[in-house]
This record gives C-alpha cells, sequence and structure tokens, in this order.
C-alpha cells in the first residue's frame, strides 16, 4: 500500500453519491486500509465529487483546491478525486490541477483500493475513465456512514430521459436497474445493522425493472420488501411523474411499512416550459396527477422540485407555477436555479432570464411554500404520529430530534422533543404541541 494506511473520504452531492462512498470506504477496508474520520490525520484524502450543476461544480473544485493545499503542507500524502466531475470534463481536470494522484470516473468506483495503493506519483499522474457501465451489487463491501438506523438502497444506476438541461445520462450512463434477489439481500443485510429506515433512490426509482423484461418492476420489489421482518419504514425517492402507476398508490395505501411520502420532481407545469424540458406533456397534467395521489385514503405527503429561470419562462409563465404551488400545497418543496450546463440542449435556447430574476423568483416560491408548509404543519398540532428519533438537537439544549414517516432525511423538516425520553434509533409515538414552517415541537406520549 506505499505506507498510505488511514484514507479519508469526502461525500459531495446527492444521496446516491453518498451510496458510492460507502461503497468506495467499504472497497478500502477489505484491502487493509484504515479509515479516517479527520483528513488532517489521513495519508490519502478520497473526494466523491458531483457535478450535475455548475454550483456543484464549482463546490467540488473548491474541496479538491482546500484538499490538494493540504497536501502541499505535507498533511497528506495522496489526492485522489472520483465521481461526475471527473466523468463529465474528464483529462482536462488532471491539466488544470496536477497536484491530484488518481482520477476515476463514474464507472471506475470498484478500482479506489488500486489507484490508493500506489505511491503517489507512480507512474504519473493515474487517470480511469470509460463508459459508465459499473453496477455494485450486495456483495460489494459497504461501510453504511452514520446514521445506523437510516441507509440508502441504490435500486438503479444511469438515466435513460433526456431532459433538456441535464448532464446525467452523460456522466452517469443508461439506466441500469439490479436484480431483485440482490437488493433484497442488501436489504436485509441493513436490517442485521439496525436499520428502521430504508429510502429507495436511483436517478428514476419509478423506472426500476423496465430494463429487466418480465414482471421485475417498482411495485414487485415493494412487495418483497415490506414483508422484511424488522424493517419500520421504506421510503421511496426520486420518482418521475410518468411512471406513477395506479398499482404504486394501491401499495402505499395498504402496506403499512411503505411511507406514505412520494418525492416527485414535477421541475415545472407550464407545458411549453415542459417541451422545451424534454419532459413529457399531455397525457396527465401535473394538477391530473396531484389529485389521483391525493385521491388516495391514506394521506401521502408530497415533495417536489421546481425549477425557475428557464429559458422562456416569462413573468406570466411564472405566475401560473406560482398559483400552482398555492393549489397544490406540497408539504415539501425544493427550488432550483437553472443552470445552461455547457453540452446540454437547453443552454442553448433562448429567451433567457437572468440570474438576479431567477433567485427573486426562487425567493418568491420559498417564501410562498414557507406559509403553506407552516398551514400544513399547524394541522398537526394536537395529533399523536410515530417519529423515529435521531439524537441530541446540535442547536436546542435539552432537546431531541427525530422524524416523522413524511420527513425523508436531510432534506425535510424534524420534530423538535421537549419532553420524554427516547432511545435513538427507536420509534416513538409523539404528541405535536407547537409547529413552525418546517419543523414540529412535541413530547414523547407514552
Amino acid at each position: 500500500m506505499g505506507g498510505k494506511e488511514s484514507v479519508f473520504v469526502v461525500s459531495l452531492g446527492c444521496a446516491k453519491n453518498r451510496v458510492d462512498s460507502e461503497h468506495m470506504l467499504g472497497l478500502l477496508k477489505s484491502k487493509g486500509f484504515q479509515l479516517s474520520s479527520v483528513v488532517e490525520e489521513a495519508d490519502i484524502a478520497v473526494i466523491n465529487t458531483c457535478a450535475f450543476i455548475q454550483d456543484a461544480v464549482e463546490e467540488a473544485i473548491d474541496e479538491i483546491l482546500e484538499v490538494v493545499s493540504l497536501k502541499k503542507h505535507g498533511k497528506l500524502g495522496m489526492v485522489i478525486v472520483v465521481g461526475c466531475l471527473v466523468q463529465r470534463y474528464g483529462y482536462k481536470l488532471a491539466r488544470e490541477i496536477p497536484e491530484v494522484d488518481g482520477w476515476l470516473g463514474t464507472g471506475e468506483i470498484h478500482r479506489i483500493a488500486e489507484l490508493a495503493s500506489r505511491r503517489a506519483g507512480e507512474a504519473g499522474r493515474s487517470f480511469y475513465i470509460g463508459r459508465p457501465l459499473y453496477l455494485p451489487d450486495h456483495r460489494v463491501p459497504r461501510i453504511y456512514d452514520e446514521p445506523f438506523y437510516s441507509a440508502y438502497l441504490k435500486i438503479a444506476e444511469g438515466c435513460s430521459h433526456r431532459c433538456s438541461y441535464c448532464m446525467i445520462p452523460a456522466v452517469r450512463g443508461r439506466f441500469r436497474s439490479r436484480k431483485p434477489q440482490s437488493l433484497v439481500a442488501e436489504a436485509r443485510q441493513m436490517i442485521r445493522k439496525g436499520a428502521r429506515e430504508i429510502n429507495l433512490v436511483a436517478q428514476d426509482t419509478t423506472m426500476y425493472g423496465k430494463d429487466l423484461g418480465g414482471s421485475v418492476s417498482l411495485e414487485s420489489l415493494l412487495d418483497r420488501l415490506a414483508v422484511l421482518n424488522g424493517i419500520r419504514w421504506v421510503r421511496l425517492l426520486y420518482c418521475h411523474p410518468d411512471g406513477m402507476s395506479e398499482r404504486l398508490l394501491d401499495l402505499i395505501d395498504s402496506e403499512e411499512v411503505l411511507c406514505p411520502y412520494l418525492d416527485l420532481p414535477l421541475q415545472h407545469v407550464n407545458e411549453n416550459i415542459l417541451r422545451d424540458m424534454g419532459r413529457k406533456t399531455g397525457e396527465e397534467s401535473p394538477w391530473e396527477l396531484i389529485e389521483r395521489i391525493r385521491s388516495t385514503k391514506r394521506r401521502i405527503s408530497l415533495r417536489t422540485t421546481l425549477m425557475v429561470g428557464f429559458p422562456g419562462e416569462t413573468e406570466e409563465v411564472f405566475s401560473e407555477l406560482c398559483e400552482f404551488v398555492k393549489r397544490a400545497e406540497f408539504d415539501h418543496l425544493g427550488v432550483f436555479i437553472f443552470s445552461p450546463e455547457k453540452g446540454t440542449r437547453a443552454a442553448r435556447l433562448k429567451p433567457t432570464v437572468t440570474r438576479k430574476e431567477a433567485e427573486r423568483r426562487a425567493d418568491t416560491l420559498m417564501r410562498l411554500q414557507a406559509g403553506i408548509s407552516e398551514k400544513n404543519n399547524q394541522r398537526l398540532v394536537g395529533r399523536v404520529a410515530p417519529v423515529l428519533v435521531e439524537g441530541r438537537s446540535a442547536e436546542h439544549d435539552h432537546v431531541v430530534t427525530g422524524r416523522t414517516a413524511t420527513m425523508a432525511p436531510e432534506v425535510d423538516g424534524q420534530v423538535l422533543i421537549r419532553r420524554g425520553r427516547g432511545i435513538v434509533g427507536e420509534i416513538v409515538p409523539v404528541l405535536f404541541t407547537k409547529a413552525y414552517p418546517y419543523d414540529l415541537v412535541g413530547e414523547i406520549a407514552r
């Protein structure tokens, strides 16, 4: 291992990237490397990057330069950069940041231990990039990051949609599903390690199984996961609007273990904008889809992501989007500003919206959503619901935090438990006593 015994891994971007980082930690440990929790105490730093939009690219570059500076000061022996940034920009990165010792594209993460075993500068700087075809299964070592009670199960890799603004198909490859038996085996591993909540992730979870043929589908996978002993919550993230089948809604309606929660990135509601985005229109409008989901007996909490500032989004079109948000009353909402990514069709579209105006529109939507979220939360005051206890609050003394089944980890609000004792990782009944725009306050109701 060239004397490099300790590795620190930085994971940037989404939960799907986090799964890749956990696999790299597992691969490194399986080859005898020690894992460091502090970069300054490590021999090797691995940076797993995101490059979805320009802001993510800039964050990745800043992180690389910061870690490289530690190497220059003798606090690191080797720096390896992995992931979407490498896949997107290729050998240009090696020329611009020569201090990095190794580069791995998105389809090469399984070579991390091989690369880390080399001495810095050995046989020149190593660069591995090719067609992203790699698809790890349950047999690939994985070190689950904290917390132990919640885990991400990546059910597929890549994307076969062709949204005009998105680089994901280029950097992650075509959509490819994992085998259902492998996913069930990994879910069992997660449960044995203490997971009470499993979050299903992919670029489009509703497309799962369509490339495998036969009877394999997201719905058939959920049938198998729902009966596993020990799991309490199974949550669906990154659901494409086109994949919202009646069978899927029926499952969420009938299976208690399936969280009444859907992460449904709509991106926009205007037909012309959706068409230019490369999103399907005409079969079912966004509002018709919302009505269909809301018609279920079990109230399903909805999170969506919207994009503002897309070329052609006039003030009138933006007003249409605002009216839709008011009407839909989403439980959770994220807003992105359009980023004209080089190499995408959308980067060439006109007329453009200024960054300043796009930021104003994003702020307008988020302020609008804050009022909606608070109203939705106020309806819960006086009610009792199961809450997954997560630990002491970093911001509030004598407060324990948690989440309901309608709150996804990291992206949604939380429950502030001010009274009662709860064990971390335990799901307990909580009486809600107060509501804020994004958080709830309560006490354990034993």
